[in-house]
């Protein structure tokens, strides 16, 4: 049996869309901390349990008949450790036969704010032995179309990355990565580096933003610090716009370029490219 935590979330609901394109639903188990928002998910046929990184006492028995977990890291960057650690000893508790996890392009020396946390989760598995995968997945296409409102209203694209160059993937390739390697198991053990097929620009990001709306939008490099109080003056918390402009800052050395290609050989097809997430998150209207 397969279970995903974080499963209401955009990753774990993709994850499980590429789950029932390969198993039946009675097989799949939704990890959510709120099941009320799993309504749709359960409607499917997969099963729903409670699962709250914060409990931990209560994880275990969730975990209950699961054979292959997915954990999604949690976005809690200050409990993050900890509440991994709840996961993993509740998987072994549990008797779980194989995890892969979310974690970070190159977390081993990647300076990215977010690596430490992955560093540590990665340790955390490698010392439970539990077969494991570690998914060190590259950024999200789609981290890019945050307040793409307000790039294409004033024609600018803000960010500190300079002419450093990023192989995003789209998130529905990631959730398709992660589902491969549930499948496979204990056979897709080890480290993945997985990211887009093409390395771009965010220069490049505005130009698929001006092709698809149809709406002229250039890149405007700012120092890391006018960034973070751009992002405040649209209205942003100023700790989570500090955290954003030196995700920023910190990509302009290339940290999040691969050239590996193992993410489409993961997917057995190209990786979806930059101009197609812009162009259909636009027509949709979903970042």
């Amino acid at each position: 049996m397969f279970a995903i935590t974080g499963a209401t979330g955009r990753l774990g609901r993709l994850t499980i869309d590429a789950l029932l394109e390969r198993t039946t639903p009675d097989q799949i188990v939704a990890l959510a901390r709120d099941p009320d928002r799993a309504d749709d998910l359960a409607a499917r046929g997969v099963a729903v349990r409670r699962f709250d990184y914060d409990e931990p006492a209560d994880l275990a028995d969730a975990l209950s008949g699961v054979d292959r977990l997915l954990l999604i890291s949690s976005d809690d960057l200050a409990r993050r450790i900890e509440q991994h650690r709840a996961v993993i000893d509740a998987a072994v508790a549990a008797e779980v036969g194989f995890i892969a996890y979310t974690s970070v392009l190159r977390a081993d020396r990647n300076p990215l704010g977010v690596a430490p946390s992955h560093q540590a989760t990665e340790a955390m598995l490698a010392e439970s032995v539990l077969p494991h995968a570690a998914l060190r997945n590259g950024w999200y296409i789609e981290n890019y179309l945050i307040g793409v409102d307000a790039a294409m209203a004033h024609g600018v694209l803000l960010g500190s990355t300079g002419d450093g160059r990023i192989s995003g993937a789209a998130r529905a390739d990631y959730a398709e990565a992660a589902a491969t390697v549930l499948v496979a198991g204990p056979e897709a053990a080890g480290v993945h580096e997985l990211a887009g097929d093409t390395a771009f620009t965010l220069s490049d990001v505005a130009a698929a933003l001006s092709e698809a709306s149809g709406n002229p939008v250039i890149y405007r490099d700012l120092p890391e610090a006018d960034y973070a109080r751009a992002l405040e003056a649209g209205g942003m918390p100023a700790p989570v716009a500090a955290m954003l402009a030196g995700f920023s800052a910190g990509a302009a050395g290339g940290i999040l370029e691969d050239s590996s290609g193992a993410l489409g050989r993961l997917l057995g097809r190209p990786t979806v490219s930059l101009r197609d997430v812009v162009r259909n998150a636009l027509a949709k209207d979903r970042f």
